[in-house]
């Protein structure tokens, strides 16, 4: 049997070089440059631990703002009645100057998507202190934006498509906030005292969803009402106190998604629909209980717009991400209820990956994402009645006020149209920013007054007829 020397001398040399290298790896100092990982300073998500220390608010500190006198509330996500309807009667000018409507006031926000509540001229958001590293509730004066007051929870948070995603309710004197890695607190309306404080990944099991929490928080039936989907799927708080008052089963595991919970009426009895990362389920009011679910609705990738609930028993579903848009219908047999599909819809139809469509007229209007990103009418049927043409609109919200749609683009672009049942008609057009990007936080108006945010600034316009 031959033996070359390459095949016992080469690997001796090659072995005998890397102890060399060790050895010297070993005894050389580290690069002076080199820092432990800090979790999410490169951009992944945060995860809390579960022996995490929990979170408490601070003290109030009071600025210079003064409240405003002008009258009317934008209470919650999507207005008084969350439907993105406005309910206020002050007349909307159809036109606007070359300049466009007036500004009446404009601020820097953390980055991110948060949308503003108005009531009693006063302006709350729910923001992010970047150099605090904490949730910040800022309470403003509607007049100019000044601070009233802020307080809030130290809290780290890694930019990821933006920070902050959800919107306060106000009740009475009580705040209600959500933060992004799903702090659950209540607030005082007028002083800014934090009254409680609940870390919902510590306490209830739950999950933060990707690019954090975008749930906003739902005061029905004078009880708040969040889904954890954790150990339960939904529960019941008294929201002066912060104490449970019923919690639903999660049998199925589903953990949180971007969508908000919403009321429902079936048969006489209330209950709260939500989608969940595995399907939609229906919540009983009154106790808690499971009434229904459907896993033909799971989530893919990230769910974002809420259930539309409609005449007849009807769900309407849609999201983004490749998906299109789904019918549910209620029924009951032999006492138990059943969500039935009804028909849905390929992404080229309807898709709407941020904003959730509005229902008015017997109709659903909303932003289809799929091709021209344009403002869609549907029958209930799932026809399309009609499309914006050119006019395009990205992920932006919309909504209704006076019988005229509001519109803003993903660049920060104010639209207003007549959009009925009978067509769409743009009235006015003005880019609010002359660089805005993401402008997809949900809108709120009060006496003409509208609020609107890109990624990092907020700004009030007076949109009243003069």
């Amino acid at each position: 049997m031959k033996i070359h020397v390459s095949e016992t001398v080469l690997p001796t040399v090659v072995s005998a070089a890397g102890i060399v290298l060790i050895v010297f790896w070993l005894q050389a100092a580290p690069p002076a440059d080199l820092h432990a990982r800090v979790p999410g300073r490169d951009g992944t998500k945060l995860e809390q631990a579960e022996d995490a220390v929990p979170v408490e608010a601070g003290e109030p500190i009071t600025g210079e703002g003064l409240p405003s006198d002008v009258a009317g509330e934008w209470p919650g996500f999507r207005g008084a009645n969350g439907d993105s309807i406005s309910t206020d009667d002050t007349p909307l000018a159809r036109s606007w100057p070359p300049e466009g409507p007036p500004v009446l006031w404009s601020i820097e926000v953390g980055e991110g998507y948060a949308g503003a509540v108005i009531s009693n001229g006063r302006v709350y958001l729910l923001d992010y202190d970047k150099e605090a590293e904490a949730d910040t509730l800022r309470c403003l004066s509607l007049d100019d934006g000044r601070e009233v007051w802020r307080n809030s929870y130290p809290i780290e948070i890694a930019f990821h498509h933006g920070m902050t995603r959800t919107v306060p309710t106000i009740v009475g004197d009580y705040v209600i906030t959500i933060g992004p890695r799903c702090h659950l607190a209540c607030w005082d309306a007028q002083t800014g005292k934090c009254h409680w404080l609940i870390d919902l990944v510590r306490d209830h099991g739950t999950r933060v969803p990707e690019w954090y929490t975008g749930q906003c928080p739902l005061v029905d039936q004078d009880r708040l009402i969040v889904a954890p989907c954790g150990e339960s799927l939904l529960m019941a708080l008294d929201y002066k106190t912060g104490d449970v008052l019923w919690e639903s089963p999660n049998p199925r595991g589903w953990n949180m998604t971007h969508v908000s919970v919403v009321p429902m009426e079936f048969q006489g009895r209330r209950s709260y629909v939500y989608c969940a990362s595995g399907g939609v389920a229906g919540i009983a009011a009154d106790d808690g209980s499971l009434l229904w679910e459907s896993t033909a609705w799971k989530e893919i990738n990230a769910t974002s717009p809420s259930p539309v609930i409609l005449p007849e028993n009807r769900i309407f579903l849609s999201r983004g991400y490749g998906s299109g848009s789904l019918m549910l219908q209620l029924v009951q047999t032999n006492g138990e209820i059943e969500a039935k599909t009804l028909f849905e819809l390929r992404p080229r139809q309807f898709s709407s990956e941020q904003q959730t469509p509005i229902f008015r007229d017997g109709h659903l209007f909303g932003i289809r994402k799929i091709g021209s990103k344009s403002m869609v009418c549907l029958d209930l049927d799932g026809n399309e009645v009609w499309n914006s043409g050119s006019d395009r609109f990205g992920l932006g919200p919309y909504m209704f006020a006076d019988n005229l749609m509001v519109i803003l683009d993903d660049h920060g672009t104010l639209t207003l149209a007549e959009a009925t049942t009978a067509g769409y008609k743009r009235l006015a057009q003005h880019a609010v920013w002359p660089n805005g990007h993401d402008a997809w936080g949900p809108m709120a108006m009060v006496a003409g007054r509208l609020i609107v945010r890109d990624m990092s600034r907020m700004v009030c316009l007076d949109l009243a007829e003069r």
